[in-house]
């Protein structure tokens, strides 16, 4: 009696996956879908074979951590614009999501993109849905393991493509393919290879709707950002109760019956396997392939369409839309101002950073002249694309003298320059023991490659 207690309470808290098999369909949103998922996976791939000034277009080279972004190079210290573009990410999809529901996970999550690649291959070498269940289901034989290793080693194929493609974002495309085919691939390069190929072959030829509903953390807390004016997928359930089947052309109102002629296409056509007529799910990815699946069926019908359609909460129970609220107000506002703060620092980023570090083994010293002297190492970081002369000059002390071997300072593009300074003062200057300076660096061949950085000169000071 307890085991069969248990048994109960263990098949109402875990119900064992079924495979899904969905069927292909065809529609106007389906289509937009469809140049979505295009668009994406050929900005994906076709991206490091983007050259820009003679090196790739794009490309994070973490051992000389230094990121181009087309013309523009970006560095450790440039940290803060990699913050501002996750923080503007993260307001964008709260932004979208509030205005027009789950439309990132029905046409741009990685994750759904590439389940419908797979799912497209699928197709191509097992058939249609029908057909596909009907091999899962047969015994095996040599046309069914023939069937299943060409369609495995097509996914193994495009999953290696694709964590190739990953690499050649670390790695210029150029050099990581000639280490492939010379088999001289590092283990990290082989390691982020073979990982995110086999994360990809298994999250979108295995688990598919799985990571969207046990995964993926955006499901769970989406209702936060719902209001009753966010764009769901909705079935009209006042205009297709009670559903039934009936002839076509016959006056189902007659019979009692509602415009649903309960064929289950909706349902077919999911890629996670939900029906749409329950409600408003978490499963649902908004993917709209009810939709289309519906107004075919409407249309067969000769019935009006739109009995699953983008709609919203208050929009089914008849009091309108209001795109302008404030919650979608607030969002734009904050990412308009935040895009302008973004756009403004990176147009007005000098691509120069001076690093001053003074000293500390000896506080000051006294030359033959009897000046007081301290001792500063620089570090000069020229971030631009090219190579720059320089001109290093102190300011903060009446009479102050900048000693150096060079006049003029030559950094190479994306190179750090070390020197020592030293810089001298008259005693009588010195109002006080520590008394701010200020190392000026500027290009002779731009003006706007001008940077200031602050330091301390220390001294005995006025007693």
């Amino acid at each position: 009696m307890r085991v069969q207690q248990a048994d109960s309470e263990n098949s109402a808290l875990y119900a064992s996956h079924q495979k899904i098999y969905p069927r292909e369909v065809s529609g106007r949103f389906t289509r937009l879908r469809v140049l979505a998922i295009l668009t994406l996976l050929g900005i994906y791939y076709l991206t490091p074979l983007l050259q820009w000034g003679g090196r790739q277009a794009i490309l994070f080279d973490l051992p000389a951590r230094k990121f181009y972004l087309f013309g523009l190079t970006l560095w450790p210290q440039d940290f803060i614009y990699l913050a501002a573009l996750l923080i503007l990410a993260g307001l964008s999809l709260f932004f979208f999501t509030a205005l027009l529901g789950r439309i990132w996970c029905g046409y741009a999550c990685p994750q759904t993109v590439w389940t419908e690649a797979y799912l497209w291959m699928e197709r191509k070498i097992e058939g249609k849905r029908s057909a596909r269940m009907k091999l899962d289901k047969a015994p095996n034989s040599a046309a069914k393991i023939r069937t299943k290793v060409l369609k495995h080693t097509v996914w193994i194929v495009f999953s290696l493509w694709t964590g190739f493609t990953f690499v050649c974002y670390f790695t210029p495309i150029d050099e990581l393919a000639g280490k492939l085919f010379t088999a001289s691939l590092g283990p990290w390069e082989t390691f982020w290879i073979l990982f995110y190929s086999f994360a990809t072959y298994g999250n979108a030829g295995f688990m598919r709707e799985q990571v969207c509903k046990y995964m993926c953390p955006y499901a769970r807390f989406q209702s936060a950002m719902f209001d009753s004016d966010t764009l769901i997928v909705a079935y009209h359930p006042e205009r297709g109760e009670p559903r039934g089947s009936r002839r076509r052309g016959t006056d189902f109102a007659a019979q009692g019956l509602g415009a649903c002629i309960d064929c289950n296409v909706c349902v077919q056509v999911c890629p996670t396997g939900i029906d749409i007529r329950d409600g408003l799910q978490y499963e649902c990815i908004a993917c709209s392939a009810c939709i289309d699946a519906c107004d075919e069926i409407m249309d067969k019908m000769s019935y009006p369409r739109g009995l699953i359609n983008y709609t919203t909460e208050n929009a089914a129970q008849g009091k309108g839309r209001h795109i302008l609220r404030p919650r979608v107000m607030v969002y734009a506002t904050i990412l308009l101002v935040l895009c302008g703060i973004l756009i403004t620092n990176m147009v007005q980023r000098i691509p120069l950073d001076l690093d001053v570090i003074r000293d500390r083994n000896t506080l000051y010293r006294e030359t033959r002249d009897g000046l007081i002297e301290n001792v500063y190492t620089l570090k000069l970081l020229n971030m631009d694309s090219k190579p720059h002369r320089y001109i290093l000059r102190a300011e903060g002390i009446d009479g102050l003298k900048l000693v150096t071997d060079q006049e003029k300072i030559f950094v190479e593009a994306g190179t750090v320059y070390q020197m020592v300074v030293r810089l001298q003062a008259d005693e009588f200057n010195l109002e006080q023991r520590s008394v701010p300076v200020s190392f000026h660096l500027q290009a002779t061949d731009a003006n706007h490659l001008m940077i200031i950085e602050e330091a301390r000169f220390v001294g005995p000071g006025k007693t």
